[in-house]
C-alpha cells in the first residue's frame, strides 16, 4: 500500500468521523509531512508506527525551531493517525502519547507573548523592499501576517474570492468555520494586487482558487510558510515564526489604544476573555523597558 493510499483512507476516516474540511486538511497536511520525513530517512512506511519514529520526529521539529503550537498540533494529528491505523489492524499499539509528547509550557508563561519590536518591524519592512532578496509572493504573505494578524492556517486557506481589493478587505475563515472581515491597509492591498498581476498570474497553478501557491502545488501549506520565515529569520538574524506576527498585530493595536472588543473581533477570538488573558499582558521587552526606567 502506498503512502497516498494510507493518507486517502485516513482522510475518509476523518470525514466519516464528522471532522470539518479545515480540520481534515490540517491533519492530512501534518501526516503527509511526517511520511515525507520518514522517506527522507529511508524508512518506508508500512502502516505501522514506532515509538522511535515519533520521538525522533518531535526532536526534528524542535531542532528546526517549529513553534510550540505547531509541534503540539502535529502531535495531535499523529495521535489521530495512530488510532486510525489501529482501527484498520495495521498498527497494534498506541505509540503517540499526547500527555507525554506535547511540549509543556510553564505555568504563567502562556500569557507572556513574544512580539517583534518596532525596530525589528522596521528592519523587516526595509528588507522586504529588495526584490532581489524577497519574492513578491513572500512579501505579500508577510504583509498579510503582520497587518491582518491571520493564523498560519487561515493564511494558507485564503482564496482569491476572499479578497475585495475595492473595499480593501479580507474575508477570513477562522476556527470553527467562522467568518470575519479584516480591513487591509492600502499598501497591503497594493502588494496583493501586484502579486496577483505578476508572480501569481504567471504561476503553473494560475487557475488555483487559493491565493498562495508554490511551484509544485496549487495551495501552499503551513510547513512551507515556516520554511520561508525561517530562511528570512536567518538573513535578518531574527527569530521569525507565523504566530509572532499575530502576537505583534494584536499587541500593536492595544498599544495604539484600540479597544479590546475590536482587537478580539479582528483576531477572530470567539470570547473577548481570550484576548484579555493573552494580550493584556505586556511582552517581555516591555517589562524590561519598564524596569529600566526605575
Amino acid at each position: 500500500m502506498s503512502d497516498d493510499t494510507y493518507q486517502g483512507d485516513f482522510g475518509k476516516h476523518l470525514l466519516e468521523d464528522g471532522k470539518s474540511r479545515a480540520t481534515i486538511e490540517s491533519y492530512m497536511g501534518d501526516i503527509r509531512k511526517f511520511l515525507e520525513w520518514l522517506a527522507q530517512k529511508n524508512l518506508p512506511f508500512d502502516g505501522r508506527l514506532s515509538r522511535l519514529s515519533i520521538t525522533s520526529y518531535r526532536n526534528y521539529l524542535l531542532d528546526n525551531n517549529y513553534s510550540v503550537n505547531t509541534i503540539n498540533k502535529k502531535i495531535n494529528s499523529l495521535h489521530s493517525f495512530n488510532h486510525f491505523l489501529m482501527s484498520q489492524g495495521l498498527c497494534h499499539e498506541k505509540v503517540v502519547h499526547p500527555n507525554k509528547d506535547k511540549i509543556k509550557v510553564a505555568q504563567g508563561s502562556e500569557a507572556e507573548v513574544v512580539v517583534f519590536s518596532e525596530d525589528e518591524v522596521e528592519r523587516l519592512l526595509f528588507y522586504l523592499e529588495n526584490k532581489e532578496q524577497v519574492a513578491l509572493r513572500d512579501k505579500t504573505m508577510i504583509y498579510i501576517l503582520l497587518y491582518a494578524g491571520l493564523r498560519v492556517g487561515e493564511l494558507v486557506n485564503l482564496k482569491i474570492q476572499d479578497l475585495d481589493l475595492l473595499t480593501m478587505s479580507l474575508k477570513v475563515v477562522g476556527k470553527g468555520g467562522k467568518y470575519r472581515e479584516v480591513p487591509l491597509k492600502p499598501e497591503v492591498a497594493e502588494t496583493i494586487k501586484a502579486y496577483l498581476e505578476s508572480d501569481r498570474r504567471d504561476s503553473p497553478y494560475a487557475t488555483s482558487e487559493y491565493l498562495f501557491v508554490t511551484q509544485r502545488s496549487g495551495k501552499m501549506d503551513s510547513d512551507t510558510v515556516n520554511k520561508v520565515l525561517k530562511k528570512l529569520g536567518k538573513s535578518l538574524n531574527m527569530t521569525i515564526f507565523p504566530h509572532k506576527f499575530r502576537h505583534t498585530f494584536c499587541t500593536r493595536l492595544l498599544k495604539k489604544g484600540v479597544d479590546l472588543t475590536t482587537v478580539a473581533k479582528l483576531a477572530g477570538h470567539a470570547n473577548i476573555q481570550t484576548t484579555a488573558s493573552y494580550y493584556i499582558n505586556t511582552s517581555r521587552e516591555d517589562k524590561q523597558e519598564a524596569v529600566g526606567l526605575l
